[in-house]
C-alpha cells in the first residue's frame, strides 16, 4: 500500500494501535508486550488490511534498541561485569553450546545441511537484550547481583554472536549456500583475527579515550546551563558511539550503545541523562516490540505446527535448564538461578539477524525464519508470564 509519508505512516500507526492493544491486554492481566506484538502482527504483510513499511520499522526498532542498551550502560560499571565474569563466561558459552546442539539437531531432523544446522541453533541459542533489559527494569533488578549476572552473561552472547556474524559469510561456501568452498584456513585465520583485535581496540578506546572525553562532553555541555543542549548532547553520544562502533569496529549497535552509556556512569550527571532518555527510550522499544509482530506470519502456527513446537521447546526448556544448574553449580542460590533461567527463555533481535543472514546466503531454506520468528514471538510473550511465576515462588519461600 503506498505511503506518501512512509515514515510517519509507519510511527502513527504503529503507536496507536500499540497503544490500544497494549490497554486491551493490561484489561485481560496480559503484559504490555503482548499487544505490541499483536500491533505489530495487524500492521505487517501477512494480515489483510494497512501494511506499515517494514524496512523503517525495523530502523525504528535499531534505535530502541540503542537506546534502552544506553540507558542500561548508564546503570553500569565496567567493575559490575568483571565482579560476575567467573559466571558469565562459562554460562554463556555453555548455554550457547547446548541450545546450539539441540537446534541443530532440529534442523538435521528435519532434513537441512549441516550448514543450516550451525546457523539455525546459533539462531536458538542468543536472548533478546531488549526483552531482559524490560523484565529486569519492571522489577528494579538492573542493579542487583542477579541483573548483573543476567547482563554479563547477554555481553558474552552478544560478542561471540558478533564473531558469528563476522565468519558465517566468508564460510558461507563450506556451510552449503553461495561462495567459495575451498576457502583457505589462513584467510579464515584472518577473518577472526581481525574481528577478534577490531573488538579489543573498541573496547580499550571505550575505557582509555571514552573514560575521559564522554564525561568531560557532558559537563561542558552541562555548564551552559541549556538543558536542551544537555539532552541533545546525550542522545549525540548514545547514537554517535553506537553507530561508529558499528561502522569503524564491526560491533553490534546494541553493545556500542552499552559500552556508551556504561563509559557515562561514571560522571555525576548520569542520572540526569538517564532521566532525559528514559521517555525516548520506551517510546522506542515499544516499536522495538511491534516490529517484531510485524515479522510474523500467523499462518505457520497451523502449517508448519511441529517444527514450531520444537523450536519453541528448545528456547523455554534446554537453555533455562542449563543456565539454572550451571548457576547453582557456580554457587548461587535457588533464587538467582531461577531468575537467571527466566530472563534467557526468549530469543530476540539477533536471531533474527542470523536467519536473514543465513537466509540469504542460501545456507537455510526460507522457512526457518517462519519457524524462528515464531519462537521469538511466543517465547517473548510468555517470558512476563515466567517472571510472574519465578515472583509468586520466591514470594513464598
Amino acid at each position: 500500500m503506498p505511503h506518501d509519508l512512509p515514515l510517519i505512516t509507519t510511527i502513527a500507526a504503529a503507536l496507536s494501535l500499540a497503544t490500544v492493544l497494549a490497554f486491551l491486554a493490561h484489561r485481560l492481566r496480559l503484559p504490555l508486550i503482548a499487544g505490541y506484538l499483536t500491533a505489530g502482527i495487524v500492521i505487517g504483510p501477512f494480515t489483510p488490511g494497512f501494511v506499515a513499511d517494514p524496512e523503517i520499522a525495523q530502523e525504528l526498532a535499531e534505535i530502541g534498541v540503542i537506546l534502552l542498551m544506553f540507558g542500561t550502560g548508564l546503570q553500569f560499571h565496567p567493575r559490575d561485569l568483571l565482579a560476575v565474569k567467573h559466571i558469565a563466561i562459562p554460562g554463556a558459552l555453555a548455554g550457547i553450546s547446548a541450545a546450539a546442539l539441540a537446534g541443530g539437531g532440529l534442523a538435521l531432523a528435519m532434513g537441512w545441511g549441516m550448514g543450516a544446522a550451525v546457523i539455525y541453533g546459533l539462531a536458538l541459542s542468543v536472548a533478546s537484550t531488549v526483552v531482559l533489559m524490560r523484565a529486569m527494569q519492571d522489577r528494579d533488578m538492573v542493579k542487583t547481583e542477579r541483573g548483573r549476572i543476567a547482563m554479563g552473561w547477554l555481553v558474552v552472547e552478544d560478542l561471540i554472536t558478533v564473531m558469528a556474524l563476522v565468519l558465517i559469510p566468508p564460510l558461507s561456501g563450506l556451510l552449503g549456500g553461495r561462495g567459495d568452498q575451498s576457502l583457505p584456513f589462513s584467510e579464515l585465520a584472518n577473518v577472526l583475527g581481525w574481528t577478534l583485535v577490531k573488538l579489543a581496540a573498541f573496547v580499550a578506546l571505550m575505557l582509555v579515550v571514552g573514560r575521559r572525553l564522554i564525561p568531560s562532553a557532558l559537563h561542558y555541555t552541562a555548564l551552559t546551563g541549556q538543558r536542551e543542549l544537555f539532552r541533545l548532547s546525550v542522545l549525540a553520544i548514545a547514537l554517535g558511539v553506537a553507530y561508529g562502533a558499528s561502522a569503524f569496529f564491526g560491533v553490534s549497535f546494541a553493545l556500542g550503545a552499552f559500552f556508551a552509556g556504561m563509559i557515562m556512569s561514571g560522571s555525576t550527571l548520569s542520572a540526569q541523562a538517564m532521566k532525559d532518555v528514559l521517555p525516548l527510550r520506551d517510546a522506542f522499544a515499544v516499536l522495538f516490540f511491534v516490529s517484531v509482530g510485524m515479522l510474523a506470519n500467523p499462518a505457520v502456527l497451523w502449517l508448519h505446527p511441529l517444527p514450531v513446537l520444537a523450536t519453541i521447546a528448545i528456547i523455554l526448556s534446554v537453555k533455562t535448564t542449563v543456565a539454572f544448574l550451571l548457576t547453582r553449580a557456580l554457587g548461587q542460590d535457588r533464587p538467582t538461578a531461577a531468575t537467571i533461567a527466566a530472563a534467557l527463555a526468549q530469543i530476540g533481535e539477533f536471531s533474527f539477524i542470523l536467519i536473514a543472514m543465513g537466509t540469504g546466503l542460501g545456507i537455510l531454506p526460507s522457512e526457518a525464519r517462519d519457524y524462528v520468528v515464531a519462537g521469538a514471538l511466543v517465547s517473548i510473550i510468555l517470558n512476563p508470564f515466567l517472571f510472574d511465576l519465578l515472583d509468586r515462588r520466591l514470594g513464598r519461600a
